[in-house]
């Protein structure tokens, strides 16, 4: 039997309260980034705490994460929600993540994150260079937009980026488009997570996370609502979606090396 001696044990416990805090920082930072930019804090999230879990555990996490956050928005701006447009694209999310978030369990990902850091390169890449860049508000638009992000999200756990993009074709006021995306993300993460949890997504030994996310949700949101009146809504537009980039062009290189994310 395989024995530590005290100073390796030590080493392992302090290598596993860092990898704790780190995950914690990346949630804060993830809902302060996501509060801001309007993609949500997944887009984000799930490829950076898949570095430090396994992605069935990130995925778990994620759905608990942005069940805390989106419903401290849509009590916030429940009286500003676009209710006709809500489901317009939200029925179609709720099914298709159904949808994703089961075959999820069954299908093989091992391309994911390549197709992942492609689409969120493109992403960047494509809303830097036409500032512009949107669908047209349209009801076929808001159905197809809302089921993609809905596959999406069941699927690799993301999906806000497109949502995002499909609801800022109707030229919504500020905290309309807040509220109506909070109320739309709230149905998909409370279906997604549902699945996730049935399916034994997430070990026991995590369950103490569960109030720790939900404070540092709520703060996270709390922090970008007030940052938000702090930088210029342009300039921090043009660093999100570097950042975006940068998230991208890593999940390339690390499937390029071979040390996938999403297994």
């Amino acid at each position: 039997m395989m024995t530590f001696g005290p100073h390796k044990g030590r080493s392992l416990n302090m290598e596993s309260s860092s990898t704790t805090l780190l995950f914690f920082a990346l949630a804060f930072f993830s809902e302060i980034v996501g509060t801001l930019s309007g993609f949500g804090s997944s887009v984000f999230f799930v490829p950076l705490a898949g570095m430090l879990f396994d992605f069935k555990t990130t995925l778990a996490l994620t759905g608990l994460l942005h069940i805390f956050s989106t419903s401290a928005q849509v009590y916030m701006f429940r009286r500003e929600i676009n209710w006709k447009l809500m489901a317009q694209i939200g029925i179609p999310s709720v099914l298709f993540v159904i949808l994703g978030a089961t075959l999820n369990d069954k299908v093989g990902l091992k391309y994911a994150d390549l197709l992942m850091g492609i689409f969120l390169t493109g992403f960047g890449v494509a809303f830097l260079i036409k500032k512009n860049l949107k669908l047209q508000p349209s009801r076929f638009n808001a159905i197809a937009g809302g089921a993609i992000a809905g596959f999406l999200a069941g699927l690799i756990g993301t999906g806000g980026a497109i949502r995002g993009a499909t609801l800022a074709a109707f030229d919504l006021p500020k905290s309309t488009f807040v509220g109506t995306s909070a109320s739309i993300d709230l149905a998909v993460d409370v279906s997604r997570t549902f699945i996730y949890l049935y399916n034994g997504y997430l070990n026991p030994s995590y369950y103490w996370y569960i109030p720790v996310l939900m404070l540092l949700a709520y703060a996270g949101v709390f922090v970008g609502k007030r940052l938000l009146d702090l930088i210029p809504q342009n300039i921090f537009r043009a660093m999100v979606l570097c950042l975006i980039m940068g998230v991208g062009l890593t999940m390339i290189y690390n499937f390029l090396i071979g040390n996938q994310i999403i297994k």
